[in-house]
């Protein structure tokens, strides 16, 4: 469900761009030139350390000694490097060289986004120093804001640790579709729906059990939008105010999107619609409710990526209902039992076991119980 970038640019070939951004600051006086390698100025740039709200007096306290004593500030950074054996190097007005890895990313930006533009992501990791120069470079180049808003994910976490190729813990999407064959299937929404459970700033620890939660907190919704395509058994209708939590829900989901995409509070706030139409739906919702409840899963959903598939084709785990007909009858006798002796207590742990495998039960006026899954 992911859309392909409309570009995807590579450095080599904005080569152009890049040597004329540089040559903007050095023009500009931000920028110097030693021996071939060319150095961003970070005293000339007021507002460095805006992002990562660092100092740069405190920078400067906490150099390390072995700084490259040709640098004007410990903090200034290469914006183009002289060439060296053995590495691609491309001709510029300070001889062959190559690109530093911070220009290279504004050179490329500003070609395609323009000189300002709306959100900037990236790992956490790369707040300082790449996006910290990123916004000196350029702003000292156009004296224009560079981007509006900068978004930083969390790590995918194994064991506590960060998931990458050097620690040897580093595996992709279409690896876990193949760890995970029917009936315990991994789908792209399941994926999908465990990702968007940690708010995106924050680490996300994974492992199998928490795909396997992800996959069985899917089941329970498409479980209901399966249930509301059926056609209501009971005459009575439980709408009431059906309306009025289906507005209080879209409120309440945009509420928690616009406190900067906190999915896991609108994923609870899903889940609190469910168990709503839930109740409902064991009372009797009429077609009109069911069909405005669906549309409301499937318009806000889409801003998720979620419940997306058409419920025909959703692949339930085979576990999800083990009870045969004769058991589901039988626990409905000790039901209708427990309540003729007034044994309550006894009754609603029966019809809640027989809700946890997907069995709802309808209690008719003449006393008798009818039951589907």
């Amino acid at each position: 469900g992911i859309q392909p970038a409309t570009v995807e640019p590579k450095a080599t070939e904005h080569i152009a761009e890049i040597i004329a951004l540089v040559q903007a600051l050095v023009t500009k006086g931000v920028a110097y030139q030693v021996n071939g390698d060319v150095y961003f100025q970070v005293e000339r740039y007021g507002a460095y350390g805006r992002l990562s709200k660092r100092k740069l007096d405190d920078m400067q306290a906490g150099a390390r000694v072995e700084v490259d004593e040709r640098k004007r500030h410990p903090k200034d950074f290469a914006l183009w490097k002289n060439a060296k054996p053995g590495e691609p190097a491309w001709d510029s007005p300070w001889g062959p060289g190559r690109p530093g890895w911070h220009i290279e990313c504004s050179a490329m930006s500003m070609k395609h986004l323009g000189e300002t533009f709306d959100i900037h992501g990236g790992g956490a990791d790369l707040i300082f120093p790449h996006h910290e120069n990123e916004i000196a470079q350029s702003c000292a180049a156009t004296g224009k804001e560079f981007a509006r808003y900068w978004l930083h994910n969390g790590f995918v976490q194994i064991n506590q640790e960060k998931m990458s190729k050097s620690l040897g813990n580093f595996f992709t999407i279409r690896e876990i579709f193949e760890k995970f064959p029917a009936p315990e299937k991994v789908t792209a929404e399941v994926v999908r729906y465990f990702l968007l459970s940690t708010q995106y700033r924050g680490p996300i620890d994974f492992s199998d059990e928490a795909l396997r939660q992800a996959r069985a907190g899917l089941n329970n919704f498409y479980d209901l939008l399966l249930r509301m395509d059926e056609k209501t058994l009971s005459k009575e209708s439980a709408d009431g105010d059906v309306k009025e939590l289906l507005s209080k829900f879209a409120m309440a989901f945009e509420q928690a999107m616009d406190d900067d995409f906190n999915t896991p509070v609108a994923l609870a706030e899903f889940q609190r619609l469910r168990s709503e139409l839930n109740t409902r739906l064991q009372a009797g919702l009429s077609r009109e409710a069911k069909t405005e409840a669906r549309a409301i899963f499937l318009r806000f959903g889409q801003v998720l990526g979620l419940f997306q598939v058409p419920v025909k084709e959703w692949e339930f785990k085979e576990s999800r209902v083990v009870l045969s007909a004769g058991e589901i009858e039988r626990l409905i006798a000790e039901r209708n039992e427990a309540r003729s002796k007034k044994d309550f207590a006894k009754a609603d742990v029966i019809r809640k076991e027989l809700a946890s495998q997907g069995i709802i039960l309808e209690d008719r006026p003449d006393g008798t119980t009818r039951w589907k899954r």
